[in-house]
């Protein structure tokens, strides 16, 4: 019961836009969970929320942006996106596997999605880019995260 337990945070961390799976390998790992079903758990928990946020998300902001508040909110999370995702509007597809797949702080797939929307990546190339880049910053995450318990333990 348990490792069920530890197996559903992996997920939900893996799941949510500050730690995503940079959070969720980790843990997942630093619980003893096999490495392979952390792994997957990770990509799956990663890309479950993000697919669907790309159809929604324009929606969600044109709806926000009518309230002063929210107006101010939007515009700040989409100027500060586009800042920060130039590769994206650069190389596209690319650019997107890129930006989401170097696990830097604000380059996840959340953030990754968002700028997909704001640069019109139309969905095939989003899909493209999303799942590359969830999977090149799973495999660096795994490396970094083995690497530094086996250096520590």
């Amino acid at each position: 019961m348990e490792r069920m337990k530890e197996i559903l945070i992996t997920l939900e961390l893996s799941m949510l836009p500050i730690s995503e799976l940079r959070g969720a390998i980790p843990y997942g790992l630093s619980k003893s969970i096999p490495f392979w079903n952390v792994f997957f758990i990770s990509i799956i928990g990663n890309l479950l929320p993000v697919i669907p946020l790309y159809f929604l998300l324009e929606d969600f902001l044109n709806f926000f942006s009518k309230f002063r508040y929210g107006k101010k909110f939007t515009n700040y999370i989409v100027n500060r996106t586009k800042s920060r995702s130039k590769i994206v509007d650069t190389y596209k597809t690319i650019g997107l596997l890129i930006f989401v797949g170097i696990p830097l702080p604000m380059t996840g797939a959340w953030t990754g999605t968002l700028a997909a929307v704001i640069f019109q990546l139309k969905f095939k190339n989003y899909l493209i880019g999303i799942i590359g880049g969830v999977l090149m910053a799973g495999i660096i995450v795994s490396l970094v995260t083995l690497g530094i318990t086996k250096f520590i333990f």
